[in-house]
């Protein structure tokens, strides 16, 4: 009923279908009953045949309750296949338009893989179900409820033969599908659900895999979901269904051995031997359409499980609590941002990831964040376009709640620059327009000369209009991101964010982006945007307006870069790190490779013992904090 929901008006095609494929098996048993009655005239008449007069009636007869048979079936599809594809069509666009709706930090918990095989493959499975499951289900009830009164009417102690297998096969069906049926039938759809979320990702590191010529086995997560498809369906298999299914399926196609011995018992006392023979010849055909009847049932029982779990799927989405929109949304005044007192735990988390985080960026400030890997950064920026809300405290963006701005207002505020881009497929014009569809050709000619990228149109074959992906024509990570430069600069958003934004990019790139960057924070008349940046290289933040520590959730420092290394407290402590790391140099002298033997061998010996700065690596801790000198590269 909840599938027949999705279908709105066209559930009534379903239960259409289901009639006239129930009133399509009634008919098919039309055949057999004027095979039955063909038989009866001529065993006796025997052996004057030609005294048979009703055989053409009943051969006419029976043809036309085939050819009934067949009509109503294919009507009861149709009429069927109409609900079931409104249902999965209305399915996929309900849980997409609700995905549309939720926040966007939800995407960083579900893969893609995942969220594409809940939603296809959950409407794909409830489709079959709807389109032809339900359908011969009901053909197999009718005929299950016709069968005891057809077999019945002719001769009830044969007809009860026949019945028996039928009773054995129901036992059988039912053993298959208990309860622990019906978990095994949720953890498939489990192990489904992770061989298609950790084969995307597969198939995304591919060419990470080929460059270090690795096996199936350099993907661990992908070989251990299939192990584990493979585990569970072998289990289910030959654990809990072979016996049943082994005994179910000897005793449908075995039924004539079932009714023999009970023909041979009666026969003996038959004072019409002929209209016995007739009986018995009647049994003996119809039997041959239990296992047909109970193999239907079998799999409808079987989709009825599919179909429950994908339903719960779906609504498991569906349920999800989309972005709460304010019914009197108010417009930011300035470009200020702050955070009160925000305290934010993710889903399914056992511990915050923020605490009580307090701090404010004034219009036209820089700030800055640092720390450790895991310490909350990247949850600090994304609670202010409401990636996620949060739990406790305020985030506020020209002193209004972000909760009581429209999210596509809100979205319009801020631009983002991430460590990482994506572009779609299409042209170069499009890609940078996504961020202002508006925008005219010529706007964003002036979006890319500002990003510095007019080198990648002039080389792109059909500039601007070159599609991307297409004819081999790829672009480097480095000018992936001055094309995100692009996008950003072209949103004139007055907030900007920029998560390591140069942190891949090769030398030659990275000026351009730092040039990009410029424009970028700042508009017309050398007025500067809010900018909140995440960085790991220190050197990019030194001279920054305020730069915030933030460790294990909580905001441990805040202040200048000289301010905090007088504090010698963690940013100190990053920042010496940091040089060691930046001012390395490749040390190949016969003097350098003895020492770094000797440090093998006391490593060797104690494997706690570390000796920094020395060995072929050798630390130059001779920078200061306006220069950093890079020798041989960074590591």
């Amino acid at each position: 009923m909840q599938l027949l929901d999705f279908a709105g008006p066209r559930k009534v095609f379903s239960y259409l279908g289901c009639s006239l494929s129930a009133l399509s098996t009634i008919a098919g048993l039309g055949p057999y009953i004027c095979i039955w009655l063909a038989v009866k005239d001529l065993l006796a008449v025997a052996p004057k045949w030609s005294q048979a007069t009703g055989i053409a009636i009943y051969g006419w007869a029976g043809l036309g309750f085939a050819a009934a048979s067949v009509i109503l079936y294919c009507a009861g599809l149709l009429m069927a296949h109409l609900a079931a594809f409104r249902s999965a069509s209305n399915m996929r666009k309900e849980a997409i338009g609700h995905l549309m709706s939720l926040p966007l930090g939800y995407f960083d918990l579900h893969a893609s893989g995942e969220l594409r095989r809940t939603i296809d493959g959950s409407a794909g499975d409830t489709e079959n179900l709807l389109a032809h499951i339900l359908p011969d289900a009901a053909g197999s009830f009718a005929m299950i409820l016709g069968m005891p009164v057809l077999m019945l009417v002719f001769d009830w102690r044969m007809g009860l033969a026949c019945l028996f297998p039928i009773l054995i096969a129901l036992v059988c069906i039912r053993m298959m599908m208990n309860d622990q049926g019906q978990s095994f039938m949720t953890e498939y759809q489990d192990a489904l659900v992770r061989m298609s979320k950790t084969g995307t990702e597969y198939v995304r590191g591919i060419p990470v895999v080929k460059v270090f010529q690795q096996t199936v086995y350099s993907f661990k997560a992908f070989h251990e979901a299939i192990k584990h498809y493979s585990r569970i369906a072998r289990t289910y298999s030959m654990k809990i269904c072979h016996l049943p299914q082994t005994i179910q399926m000897t005793a449908l196609n075995g039924t004539v051995i079932f009714l023999i011995p009970v023909a041979i018992l009666l026969a003996s006392g038959q004072g019409d031997f002929t209209s016995f023979l007739t009986d018995f010849a009647f049994y003996a055909v119809f039997s041959g359409m239990v296992p047909t009847a109970m193999t239907r049932l079998q799999f409808s029982s079987e989709s009825f499980g599919k179909a429950d779990d994908a339903l719960s799927r779906i609504t498991g989405v569906l349920r999800v609590d989309p972005l709460t929109v304010s019914t009197e949304p108010e417009h930011p005044k300035s470009a200020d941002a702050s955070l009160e007192r925000v305290s934010y735990t993710y889903p399914g988390a056992d511990r915050p990831a923020l605490e009580r985080i307090d701090f404010e960026v004034r219009e036209g400030g820089t700030v800055a964040l640092v720390g450790p890997s895991g310490g909350g950064k990247s949850t600090c920026v994304s609670l202010l376009p409401r990636f996620w809300d949060v739990d406790f405290g305020r985030v506020a963006v020209g002193g209004i709640d972000v909760r009581s701005i429209d999210p596509h207002d809100l979205m319009g505020q801020v631009a983002f620059v991430f460590q990482t881009n994506r572009l779609f497929s299409t042209t170069i014009l499009e890609n940078v327009r996504a961020a202002r569809p508006e925008a005219t050709p010529e706007q964003v000619m002036d979006a890319l000369r500002a990003a510095q990228c007019m080198d990648i149109v002039d080389k792109l074959p059909d500039g601007l209009n070159t599609m991307l992906g297409s004819n081999g024509t790829y672009l480097s990570g480095g000018e992936v991101q001055r094309v995100a430069l692009a996008k950003a600069i072209l949103k004139e958003s007055p907030i900007v964010v920029l998560d390591e934004a140069t942190a891949f990019a090769d030398s030659e790139n990275e000026v351009l982006i730092q040039k990009a960057l410029t424009k970028l924070t700042r508009v017309e008349g050398g007025r500067r945007r809010t900018v909140l940046m995440i960085a790991h290289r220190l050197s990019t933040v030194a001279h920054v307006d305020r730069i915030l520590v933030l460790d294990g959730g909580h905001l441990v420092e805040q202040g200048t870069h000289n301010q905090l290394l007088d504090a010698q407290g963690t940013y100190a402590r990053l920042w010496s790190d940091y040089e060691r790391a930046v001012s390395w140099k490749v040390d190949n002298s016969p003097k350098a490779a003895g020492e770094a033997g000797r440090n093998h061998a006391d490593s060797t010996a104690d494997e706690e013992q570390t000796v920094p700065g020395t060995g072929p690596f050798v630390a130059d801790l001779s920078t200061d904090d306006s220069d950093i000198q890079r020798e041989g590269g960074e590591a």
